[in-house]
């Protein structure tokens, strides 16, 4: 569910990119290239979608690297899918909260849309860790909670324990499209 409250989306223009923004649940490690999920939602949505992930990525990499892609591809909107190695490599998750709040900041003095993915903890009853929905609230975002731990439930979307198959990206691109659809971006 797409918790919106008053992040609804402004209807994105025909030449808009998305910069799809993240680590290897971004990038799609488990699945070839074309099966990543910004490659997927690309073609669901006929807007450009680039993908900017980096596999291993923790977020403190994330936010030194953020800047020069939105100076690179100055995207009309970004979804922001970072965190879960900080949450595999037990980092401070204070400190996690902290990076992710510098990358919308940043995303958001630029006046960019922002989607953020939450990311659960280890723990299979969790949906995403706590500092998802503190940051969706305090930053006024559009924010999914449940797809990431959804699919990391069930083997059938999986590679391995942490990354997706091509059905597992497939189905992560089709609740993206729901998300901007609801919101008012498409």
């Amino acid at each position: 569910m797409a918790c919106s409250g008053e992040g609804d989306l402004k209807k994105l223009n025909a030449d808009a990119t998305i910069l799809a923004f993240g680590d290897s649940l971004t990038l799609g490690v488990g699945a070839n290239d074309e099966d990543a999920y910004p490659q997927k939602l690309e073609k669901l949505i006929n807007l450009k979608v680039v993908n900017a992930g980096v596999s291993g990525e923790a977020t403190a990499e994330g936010l030194q690297r953020l800047g020069a892609e939105l100076d690179r591809y100055s995207p009309q909107l970004v979804i922001l899918l970072e965190g879960g190695n900080d949450i595999l490599r037990n980092y401070n998750l204070a400190q996690t909260k902290q990076n992710l709040a510098k990358m919308i900041e940043e995303i958001q003095s630029r006046n960019m849309q922002l989607i953020l993915v939450g990311v659960p903890e280890k723990n299979i009853f969790s949906d995403s860790a706590d500092l998802y929905q503190e940051l969706s609230e305090q930053y006024n975002l559009v924010f999914d909670e449940k797809i990431i731990a959804s699919l990391l439930k069930k083997q059938r979307y999986k590679s391995d324990p942490i990354h997706f198959n091509a059905l597992g990206y497939e189905k992560l691109a089709e609740r993206l499209r729901e998300i901007l659809d609801e919101n008012g971006a498409l």
